[in-house]
């Protein structure tokens, strides 16, 4: 048994290396990032908002499509006057409805029901080309002229200290919240992660791309036991834990994105008590 377990893993570590590009198809836009925050940040340059728990939108002037480039086919009420401008944001479904707006945004022949449930949450405006203090401005304007109730501002404050800070955020996670944003008044818009755009959360998350199924012991045997996972940095590590047994028995397919949870990293860089959440649709797999 030993054996045979040595060699399925040989198996699978040989296994090509995948993209690095989470979620990134060939004509994927090039959205602006958020990192972690980090107490002491200079908070009294930041505007915060709630972060949604949905799939990233973003609308080209013509077409919405996903963080990873694949085309949202919306009814076309949902879109109708849409400005050539380009905008930024958030499909949400509401809070606690994740799955809602995944499983809406993936459906090539629109559910009408569904859209009717569905929000367009704004946050950005990524080709003006000001400071986010000016582009709020712009962006809040935009959003009286399109007039549709689906299409709406994401509502952005102040906030005084760290304090005040965790202090919200508690809020906000026992309304059901999924945590808050930070950005920063002064910046451009500009592709890729940066302390721009900042998360903060009762808990880290992230994504990583599935590379192989490990067969699992025990009570497990016969089905998944943990998954072998590739980091954007091309650190790979065994997520285990956080699966139901329905999950192990069909899990997510290899090349698939998913996310996890964990709390802090290791010396090296990989995440500590990892545990899985859910698998990105709106993330492209591996072709």
């Amino acid at each position: 048994m030993q054996r045979r377990s040595y060699l399925a893993w040989l198996a699978f570590a040989a296994l090509p290396a995948l993209s690095t590009r989470p979620g990134h198809a060939a004509d994927a836009p090039a959205l602006l990032l958020a990192n972690v925050y980090r107490p002491g940040m200079a908070l009294a340059d930041y505007w915060v908002s709630e972060k949604y728990d949905g799939v990233r939108g973003y609308w080209d002037g013509h077409t919405l499509r996903t963080r990873g480039g694949e085309t949202v086919v919306a009814p076309a009420w949902f879109t109708a006057s849409w400005p050539s401008t380009p905008m930024d944001g958030e499909l949400w479904a509401g809070r606690g409805r994740f799955a809602h707006a995944q499983s809406t945004t993936r459906q090539q022949q629109p559910n009408d029901l569904a859209w009717r449930q569905m929000r367009f949450m704004v946050f950005d405006l990524p080709r003006h080309g000001d400071t986010f203090d000016e582009r709020l401005r712009s962006l809040n304007a935009l959003v009286m002229q399109i007039n549709q109730p689906w299409v709406q501002a994401v509502p952005q404050k102040r906030i005084e200290n760290d304090a005040a800070l965790q202090a919200l955020l508690q809020r906000t996670v026992r309304a059901g919240g999924e945590g808050l944003m930070l950005h920063r008044g002064s910046s451009r818009y500009q592709s890729g992660r940066s302390d721009d755009l900042v998360k903060v959360k009762t808990h880290d998350d992230t994504e990583a791309r599935v590379v192989a199924h490990l067969p699992g012991k025990g009570r497990h045997a016969g089905r998944m036991g943990a998954l072998l996972v590739e980091m954007p940095s091309g650190q790979r590590f065994r997520l285990g834990a956080g699966f139901s047994d329905a999950q192990r028995a069909a899990p997510p397919p290899v090349g698939s994105w998913v996310t996890y949870r964990f709390r802090g990293t290791h010396d090296g860089g990989l995440p500590r008590f990892a545990s899985f959440v859910r698998v990105r649709e709106d993330m492209p797999a591996a072709r």
